[in-house]
């Protein structure tokens, strides 16, 4: 039986651990946005085409009418990641551990300033609860592998697109000068930057929308085929907070992250930064398309790399790129440890 959820008498205790979850998840949210501001803007605010303030904005806007363009394919597939079984609600749990993985992963690269893959935080806090709550069965294996596969691929498509979008527009650009260049492109960057702002939305909002679905479903309330949709009442709410809150996040800007992804990496100019840009935006875009839940940060890092080194592999900091690597690599098994810690602290604890 579903729990009750009425004005009639008090509600039944699973929905106060329901309504924590879901601010749990748009906290993260938040944190998402806060963490991935880096993504967005820090091309556009080290080539010094928008202030930082106006740079944020620019991008928490995008990010926010992200919803009016792409179908919730990325919130289906987290929403997936761990059969949840509706009759159990002890699921709810398992998704309020997996977020506290996530969140406290998350907290811990930004603290370093490391521009790790919120993505994979999420889905590997979401597997370590779940595989301590009913073992590795319990795992949607043909929902978790599309995103394993992704992480060393998402960087290598963002450094080849980057690379190529640079050698074509250096070549096509050739007998312009300098300044000419750097003036068209300043402009350009802003589309660009709007771009990636606005595909960036498209992908990493929809992954706590999958997670608020995860929980309702764990607790009975939607039924796991329910699909969300901007003209249905039942689901408008979930669609308008988390972008609302990743649009918030990403006003709020991370700029330990910022510093890293655009001034530390390479040094970039606007069309390098417009290369880097488009580059990381496409790629994010066939993967939402897809529904797979892509890293941005991976994605628009290879693509800050592929455009550094046009210029000269000396152009890159490669030790910089290292530790991000470092830092990928551990993401899922360190998110997975800390939500599968706070499961087993929550049994212990029953």
């Amino acid at each position: 039986m579903s729990p009750r959820l009425s004005s009639e008498g008090p509600l039944d205790p699973i929905w106060y651990l329901v309504i924590a979850t879901v601010l749990f998840a748009l906290a993260f949210d938040v944190i998402n946005g806060f963490h991935d501001s880096a993504n967005s803007i820090a091309t556009v605010v080290s080539t010094r085409v928008l202030s930082p303030r106006w740079a944020v904005l620019w991008a928490a806007f995008f990010n926010f009418v992200a919803m009016f363009v792409f179908a919730p394919k990325v919130a289906d597939t987290i929403s997936k990641i761990v059969k949840i079984d509706a009759h159990e609600p002890t699921f709810v749990w398992v998704v309020l551990c997996g977020l506290l993985g996530a969140i406290a992963w998350d907290l811990l690269t930004w603290w370093w300033g490391l521009p790790t893959s919120s993505s994979h935080a999420l889905i590997g806090g979401l597997a370590g609860a779940g595989v301590a709550h009913g073992g590795w069965s319990v795992l949607r294996w043909d929902k978790v592998l599309p995103t394993l596969v992704y992480i060393p691929v998402a960087p290598v498509i963002g450094f080849a697109l980057g690379l190529v979008a640079m050698v074509a527009v250096s070549w096509l650009f050739r007998r312009w000068s300098p300044s000419r260049v750097d003036s068209v492109f300043r402009r350009g960057q802003l589309l660009s930057a709007a771009f990636y702002s606005l595909n960036h939305g498209g992908n990493d909002a929809q992954k706590t929308m999958g997670v608020i679905v995860a929980c309702l479903v764990a607790a009975g309330a939607m039924d796991p085929h329910h699909q969300l949709s901007l003209g249905d009442p039942s689901t408008l709410w979930i669609i308008l907070s988390c972008n609302a809150a990743m649009a918030i996040g990403t006003a709020l800007g991370g700029w330990r992250i910022v510093r890293t992804m655009g001034m530390r990496i390479t040094k970039l100019k606007p069309v390098g930064g417009f290369c880097a840009e488009t580059a990381g935006a496409t790629s994010i875009f066939v993967a939402t398309f897809l529904g797979i839940p892509v890293s941005t940060t991976h994605t628009i890092t290879g693509s800050i790399v592929g455009v550094g080194a046009t210029t000269k592999l000396s152009a890159v900091r490669w030790g910089v790129a290292a530790s991000i690597v470092w830092a990928w690599l551990l993401t899922i098994p360190a998110a997975a440890a800390v939500g599968a810690g706070c499961y087993y602290l929550y049994r212990a604890l029953r």
